[in-house]
């Protein structure tokens, strides 16, 4: 599949991003999208369910720009996002963000690719108590002057001025167990959390409380910042409930707790990612809820999280979020990402606090432009409140 590729040079960096694109039709689709965004949370459904995909990269892909450029210019791929959103009916705000949030602040370089998120260029610490021995969180003040704080701070002031109806301050915990592992290694901190608990502990303590402090810097400048929270690496492929209850659970119920006593929140995305086969159990007895509170469980096994198993379990508590699976939707076959999103819709759509329908993971770079309209299609076919 051929897919045109415009590299940065030929645009004019100087011109501004928000030359390169037509304004979004803030009176026609965005007003109605918003009406349909907030609608689980006020208990006044409209429209249809809505559709929210974990668009990244593939906006900038589908306007003809790169997944590095995507990453290497967080004004350009909020503004694919933005851009995009009005061409699938999707959510109408916009997001930008990758998986190693803060890890910079603690000593990590993190390396651009074409085809991937930015990455760690490996561990920093030997993997003894000597190594890190002197592993602090980082205060605000030096978050101010770090990587991270003013990165988000220079991309919200740009989306407040060129695309103000799409803003909404995220701060991100994720992963709060896998992003800190990058400090030891990978391998290594699956290792220690069997037979060194206290270091492992230490170790991704020292990322929560990072986090929780730049969460605290969103929320001075920017008032109440919704949070994005992840368990990727605490999952079950990796580790028995256990496990993810200890290092991945009670860890995102800090970062919670801790951000909203600092301002952030009471917006809150929980994105369970990868296999919570039956650890998904120790999450509803440990996660903070909120009235603006959105689950997602990405698969139980092999295969999707049922739809009907997520209403079962968290309805009472969050708004649902159910998954198509990632995998259908670089499938040449928009039928089968139509039958799955139906599915799907019919499971949950009568859930209590409302329902969405979402990727089991981030949407993947080269997604079909057919597979997207399947499931916005869907959601118009099938995605009303309550049961027909």
């Amino acid at each position: 599949m051929y897919i045109y590729q415009q590299p940065l040079v030929d645009i004019g960096i100087n011109m501004g991003y928000e030359t390169l694109f037509p304004p979004n039709d803030v009176d026609g689709w965005h007003a109605n999208a918003a009406k349909r965004f907030a609608s689980p949370f006020v208990d006044n459904y409209h429209d249809r369910i809505d559709v929210d995909p974990i668009m990244l990269s593939n906006a900038a892909v589908h306007t003809g720009f790169t997944i590095r450029d995507f990453y290497e210019k967080p004004e350009l791929g909020i503004h694919c996002v933005g851009y995009v959103a009005e061409l699938f009916d999707l959510l109408p705000v916009t997001h930008w963000f990758f998986s190693l949030s803060w890890v910079r602040e603690l000593g990590l370089t993190l390396e651009y690719k074409d085809t991937l998120p930015p990455i760690s260029t490996g561990p920093i610490y030997e993997p003894t108590a000597e190594g890190i021995e002197n592993l602090v969180p980082i205060e605000k003040e030096d978050l101010l002057k770090g990587s991270t704080v003013p990165l988000f701070y220079n991309l919200y002031d740009y989306v407040q001025e060129n695309l103000p109806h799409t803003l909404v301050p995220i701060s991100y915990g994720f992963d709060l167990l896998g992003a800190p592992a990058e400090l030891i290694g990978v391998e290594e901190f699956i290792m220690w959390t069997f037979t060194e608990l206290d270091l492992a502990a230490k170790l991704v303590d020292a990322f929560v409380d990072t986090a929780i402090n730049g969460a605290e810097c969103i929320a001075d400048k920017y008032g109440s910042a919704m949070l994005i929270v992840g368990s990727v690496l605490g999952n079950n492929d990796i580790f028995a409930d256990e496990q993810v209850e200890e290092f991945s659970a009670k860890r995102m119920k800090r970062y919670v707790d801790q951000s909203f006593r600092r301002g952030a929140g009471p917006q809150i995305f929980y994105h369970l990612c990868g296999n919570h086969e039956t650890s998904y159990k120790v999450f509803k007895r440990n996660l903070v809820w909120s009235p603006f509170t959105v689950l997602h469980v990405g698969y139980k096994g092999p295969e999707i999280f049922p739809a009907d198993l997520l209403k079962q379990e968290f309805q009472d508590v969050s708004t649902c979020m159910g998954s198509v699976d990632t995998k259908l939707m670089i499938n040449a076959n928009p039928k089968k990402v139509y039958d799955q999103s139906k599915e799907v819709l019919l499971k949950g759509r009568d859930a209590k606090k409302g329902f969405i329908l979402g990727n089991s993971c981030e949407t993947p770079p080269y997604t079909i432009p057919g597979n997207l309209l399947a499931m916005t299609r869907a959601a118009r076919d099938f995605g009303t409140y309550g049961t027909w």
